[in-house]
Formats: C-alpha cells, sequence, structure tokens
C-alpha cells in the first residue's frame, strides 16, 4: 500500500517529508531537464530497509546522465541537509533508491501532530474545492432495496464522507423514477393482484406486491394510474426507512416525475436547449440525440414515435438542472451493466455545453451474498431476492457496511455471510472494531488526568529509545493523510477500508509487545498512551468515514 503519494495539508508530517525530498532533487537536478515525474516516497517494507524509501536518484539519472547511485549520493547530502535533526541517516540501496533512516525525534513529531489535528487530522487536503453532487442507489421504487443496492448505498455514501473530510462541498441526492412503462407495470401488477387475476406480462411477482394490494385501498377498482402512485409511495417510505437504517443520508430524493411539470417543463426547456445548438434531429418519426458528435458509438432516441420520453430525455433534464444548481462535478455510480450508459451521459453533458470530463460514473460491480458454498439469487422483477433488511437482520449495520467495502468497487464482490456473523479475528470488521475497544478499555482504566497529562501539547514523553512496534505505528497513523487523499482523488472507499485493518493489525502487535500501563519510566508511559489514544482516534475516523461505528466495548 502506497504511504504516500503528492502533497497533502499543512501539517502532514509524510506531505513534509516529501515536500524536502523533492526540494532537494530540484537542488540536485540543478534546473537541467525535467524528469519523467514527481519522486515519490514510499514506507520501506523491512526494517533493514529504513524507514522511508525515495526513487528520485533513479528519476534524475536519465535527465543528467549520471549513474543513479552517484545521484543517490548528492541527493543524501542535500536531504540531510533539509532534514537537520529529523534524519539519522541516509542510505544508497540496490540500483539507486535511498534509503531514509528518521530519528525518534522525528517520530515523537509526528504523533504530536496527529494528536494535535484531532478529528481533522487528514482533512482538507483538496487542492481544488468542488461543490459536487453525487447521485447514488436511485433504485427505481419497484420493490424494496435488494442487498445488492447495500454495496451501492455504503460506497456513494462512504465515498461522500470521504470528499467533505478532504474539503469538497458534497450534496447526497438519490433520483427516483416515478413515471413511465416500469411504474404503470407496477400499477398493474398490485392491481391484478388486488383482482385475484394473472399478471401482465413481465409484471412484478415478489410477495410485496401482495402486500401492497392489501394496503391500497380500492387497488381492485380504481384507475391503475392512481395505484402505481400511490405504490411508489409506500415503496418509496420503506426505501427511505432503509436507508435511514443503514446508516445512509441524502440531501434530497429527486422525482422524475417533477421534471415533466410546468409549462414548458424543465425536460421540454432541457430538449430546446440541446436542439437549439444543433444536437438533435429526426428520423423515423423519433427525435434523436446526436451523440456520436461526442464519442457515442450510436446516436440516441430522445422521444420515441409515438410521443413518448425515453429516459434519456429525462436524463438530459436531470443533468441540466444540476448544472443550474451550480455543481462543479457530477458523480453517479451506477451498475456495471452501464457501460454504454456512461458514455451517454457524458455525451449529453457535451450537447448541453459543459465538460464530459466533470460528470464520473463509477461502475459498481455485482454482490453475490455466499453461505456455504452457495450463491443467492437476486431478481426483484421476479420476486426472488434478498432484501437489504434482510442482510441487515442476519450480519448487522456495520458488518454490511464494511464488508461491501472492503474491495475495490470495480471488483466483483463475494460477500461471505457466515465470516460476517463470526465474533472472532477471522472477521475484518471486529477484528478493526475489537482494537478500537481494547484502548478504550486500557485508557478506561486510568484516571482522566494520567490521560490528559500524557497527551497535553507540553507533556514530557521522555527520550527512551523508540521500540520497532512504536516506530511501525507512528509510521502508519501518519500515513492516515495519503491514504484518505488517494481515496478521495481515486474514488475508492476500499482504501480506508484496508487502512483501517492494517492500522488495528499494527496497533495489535504494538499491544503485544509493548507495555502501557504501568511502564517505566513515567514518560515512557505517557509517550505509550498517547500512542494507543491516538490510535484510537484514527481507527474511529478510518471507520466514520465507513459509516461504521467504532465501539468503546464488546
Amino acid at each position: 500500500m502506497i504511504e504516500s503519494d503528492g502533497l497533502a495539508a499543512d501539517g502532514d508530517p509524510l506531505a513534509e517529508l516529501t515536500a524536502s525530498v523533492r526540494a532537494a532533487a530540484a537542488a540536485v537536478r540543478g534546473g537541467v531537464g525535467e524528469p519523467s515525474a514527481q519522486p515519490r516516497l514510499e514506507r520501506s517494507r523491512h526494517q533493514a530497509q529504513g524507514d522511508y524509501s525515495t526513487n528520485a536518484a533513479m528519476l534524475l539519472a536519465p535527465v543528467l546522465g549520471v549513474g543513479p547511485r552517484e545521484i543517490a549520493e548528492r541527493l543524501g547530502a542535500e536531504i540531510e541537509g533539509l532534514l537537520g535533526e529529523d534524519l539519522d541517516h541516509a542510505e544508497i540501496a540496490g540500483p539507486g533508491f535511498l534509503n531514509l533512516v528518521m530519528t525518534d525525534g522525528w517520530h515523537r513529531r509526528a504523533l504530536a501532530t496527529v494528536l494535535a489535528a484531532g478529528d481533522q487530522f487528514g482533512a482538507g487536503g483538496a487542492k481544488v474545492c468542488e461543490r459536487t453532487v453525487i447521485e447514488f442507489v436511485s433504485a427505481n421504487p419497484t420493490g424494496p432495496l435488494v442487498a445488492a443496492s447495500g454495496r451501492h448505498a455504503a460506497y456513494g455514501d462512504a465515498l461522500a464522507r470521504i470528499l467533505e473530510h478532504h474539503g469538497h462541498s458534497v450534496w447526497r441526492e438519490y433520483y427516483f423514477n416515478d413515471a413511465g412503462n416500469q411504474i404503470r407495470l407496477l400499477g398493474a401488477s398490485v392491481q391484478a393482484r388486488a383482482r385475484g387475476a394473472a399478471l401482465p406480462a413481465g409484471g412484478y411477482q415478489g410477495e410485496y406486491v401482495v402486500g401492497l394490494a392489501s394496503e391500497i385501498d380500492g387497488s381492485a377498482t380504481v384507475d391503475v394510474d392512481v395505484v402505481a402512485a400511490r405504490a411508489v409511495e409506500l415503496l418509496l417510505a420503506q426505501i427511505k426507512a432503509t436507508l435511514v437504517r443503514y446508516g445512509v443520508r441524502f440531501d434530497r430524493f429527486f422525482s422524475e416525475r417533477t421534471l415533466r411539470e410546468g409549462s414548458p417543463s424543465d425536460l421540454e426547456q432541457a430538449l430546446a436547449l440541446v436542439e437549439g445548438r444543433g444536437h438533435v434531429y429526426r428520423s423515423e418519426g423519433a427525435t434523436w440525440l446526436r451523440t456520436t458528435t461526442f464519442g457515442d458509438d450510436k446516436d440516441r432516441v430522445l422521444v420515441r414515435s409515438n410521443g413518448e420520453p425515453t429516459y434519456l430525455a429525462a436524463d438530459v433534464a436531470y443533468l441540466q438542472d444540476k448544472r443550474e444548481r451550480g455543481f462543479e462535478r457530477q458523480l453517479m455510480p451506477v451498475g456495471s451493466d452501464h457501460h454504454a450508459y456512461v458514455r451517454e451521459l457524458k455525451a449529453t453533458i457535451a450537447a448541453l455545453g459543459g465538460d464530459p470530463e466533470t460528470l464520473e460514473a463509477p461502475l459498481i460491480q455485482f454482490v453475490h451474498l455466499v453461505e456455504g458454498g452457495q450463491a443467492a439469487a437476486m431478481s426483484k422483477r421476479l420476486g426472488s431476492f434478498v432484501t437489504l433488511d434482510d442482510l441487515l437482520d442476519e450480519i448487522g449495520v456495520d458488518a454490511t457496511r464494511y464488508f461491501m467495502l472492503q474491495r475495490s468497487h470495480d471488483r466483483t464482490l463475494d460477500l461471505d455471510v457466515e465470516l460476517a456473523r463470526k465474533k472472532s479475528r477471522e472477521n475484518p470488521v471486529y477484528y478493526v472494531q475489537y482494537a478500537h475497544a481494547r484502548i478504550a478499555s486500557m485508557l478506561r482504566r486510568l484516571p482522566d488526568e494520567r490521560v490528559a497529562a500524557a497527551v497535553a501539547p507540553d507533556g514530557d514523553w521522555g527520550e527512551a529509545e523508540l521500540q520497532v512496534w512504536e516506530r511501525d505505528l507512528v509510521k502508519k497513523l501518519a500515513a492516515f493523510p495519503g491514504e484518505l487523499a488517494e481515496a478521495a482523488e481515486r474514488r475508492a472507499p476500499h482504501r480506508i477500508a484496508g487502512y483501517a485493518l492494517e492500522l488495528a493489525q499494527v496497533f495489535t502487535s504494538f499491544y503485544e509487545n509493548c507495555r502501557v500501563r504501568g511502564a517505566e519510566p513515567e514518560t515512557l508511559e505517557s509517550q505509550r498512551i498517547a500512542l494507543s489514544l491516538a490510535t484510537g482516534r484514527t481507527i474511529a475516523l478510518a471507520l466514520g468515514l465507513l459509516g461504521v461505528s467504532a465501539p468503546d466495548s464488546m
């Protein structure tokens, strides 16, 4: 896992160290040429290789026409001058890597930085802060949320939290389709159940449809559109309740129907806009958007020959609505089978006169619930599915969210239900939460004034040589701002899940090898109390970004 890449906010010890390495590289280069990339600083995998390693010399070698090991010698001298007492020594390794061994003083100052940052540790590192709208989940209100929707919900919510911590302004939106053929089909399905008649072709078969038929007054006799509207109302209320239970909040639930209201409607105005820009034509009785102008593989129908707007027509209006509300970036996580849809959306933004690069649509791969080696089938239309509420009943909110987020969104996820139930070290979310609870329990056994003195800015941590486990834990804590920046910039919440697990593992090694309570001398106990408290806070922060709780006892 990369520990540092690019420069983050002030007060980030690794960002400051990276800046020193880059300044030293610039001094060695002396204005000659340009390297192919910025030097990187990575945490060394083995203690014998120092604390951090940089590839700066190998990047400068082709620019200066000198061997990388010779450049590494010059670089080491420059870095020693810049870092002073923070650097114990630098040593050349392999073809020209420069390994840096940091002093105990640097590690203690890094720990003090973590403590001083508090809940804002790693915050505000975005180079450009953007007004961002994330539209996610957006499952049609034609049935309960299925378990697979839990991945979309956890991803969108965690990404929103991460982006906010990184310094962006984020608005969360759920777009629901309450108009069109699927909604009419839902109404017809409910009415058929109420009448005891056969379902319409392609109708919804789940038991929830029977429940709707009994809950909606007059469902057998009133107009089918009235039944459909009431069914949407009931299902949307259920969806909202499930999302609240799951810890996912939205700033707005946006109704597609509102795009069609008014005269002229938002939909009509948006279609007129793209037509006025010369991107609309008519053929075979239908109205088309010329998306091939903007890289799509074929043009797309906006209004069918029967006068019915397509989903894309509503998308044109919705995308324009978000542009008019001043959002600088639109994030729309979609299912992995929506590659073509992403091209359509980007082409539509361009047709509206916007920059297609301001729209991002991460593809979320499928989820398979696995238990006893068998995968559960999920089909809302056929009525054979596991709801998100069913999964939450089975393994809880924390396990569901963590397991949904522990793999990259662009990889298929096999969620092991049996593992998620376990209360043991094998279960990663339990392992991380237990580490936090262990820290909280240990600190509770100390007087409050003792903990306060240990973490006070003017506290005395002594000068005892740091043990390898202490140094490892400080370095892992210092890595958090870089991990947060990577997670935000790559739209990758799984990096935070991985970091939380690794931090818990490093803390466990520290706790098992370094006495905290009762350590002698007292200054050493203070240092280890401070290290434990900083770790507990950072675990809680990481879990909070994932929407997972950090219990004080288990």
